[in-house]
């Protein structure tokens, strides 16, 4: 998966199923004027689930956000296997009550928290999915994955540096305390990581 592929695009039938191995891919629902991420994949999960719950395609765009490798099936094919073998829905249907968490936790910061807590409850999910505590962003990309302007980034990264929280250069991102952010949060992240440790134990990592 190379950085910015687009694995989906609004409302088109899905060709294939997903399963990243590395990186990281965004859901982002397209607004009037502009973008929006709702959702974040990495190996956790799965892109794709609108087959697997019965739907040809999704309203949102898929776009790999942190280049990795996955793993694919044809959507005809996965939709033939669980067919076949119905017990495969039991943990992609649990995924999903996970996925629905993470977006409607999303919908909510978005909503009532301030743009340096929205940061922060961010750059700890792509910590998460990239296994690495330095990782590639723009605050171009970051005002499009936050719904907010560019401005208001440039400020929100520059009060996380302040608490030297994380460290900001040109196209990348280091996170320099990650028990900082997350009490930044206010308690915003967390919730759907504890319910993907509850649902699915075996492949939490």
């Amino acid at each position: 998966m190379a950085l910015r592929d687009v694995l989906s695009e609004p409302g088109e039938p899905m060709k294939h199923i997903y399963f990243p191995q590395s990186g990281y891919v965004s859901m982002i629902a397209p607004l009037q004027g502009g973008k929006v991420e709702v959702g974040m994949v990495g190996s956790e999960g799965m892109v794709g689930l609108a087959v697997v719950l019965g739907a040809a395609s999704c309203p949102l765009q898929l776009v790999v956000q942190l280049q990795g490798q996955a793993l694919r099936i044809a959507a005809d094919d996965m939709t033939r296997l669980l067919a076949e073998d119905p017990s495969l829905h039991r943990p992609l249907l649990r995924y999903s009550q996970t996925i629905a968490m993470q977006s409607a936790m999303t919908a909510f910061v978005n909503a009532e928290h301030t743009i340096e807590m929205r940061l922060a409850r961010w750059l700890l999910m792509c910590n998460d999915r990239a296994r690495a505590d330095e990782f590639p962003i723009t605050h171009e990309m970051l005002s499009h994955m936050l719904g907010v302007r560019r401005a208001g980034v440039t400020t929100a990264i520059h009060i996380l540096e302040g608490h030297r929280a994380i460290r900001a250069r040109r196209g990348l991102i280091a996170v320099l305390d990650r028990p900082f952010l997350i009490d930044m949060t206010d308690g915003a992240y967390g919730i759907p990581e504890a319910e993907y440790q509850r649902l699915l134990p075996s492949h939490a990592h």
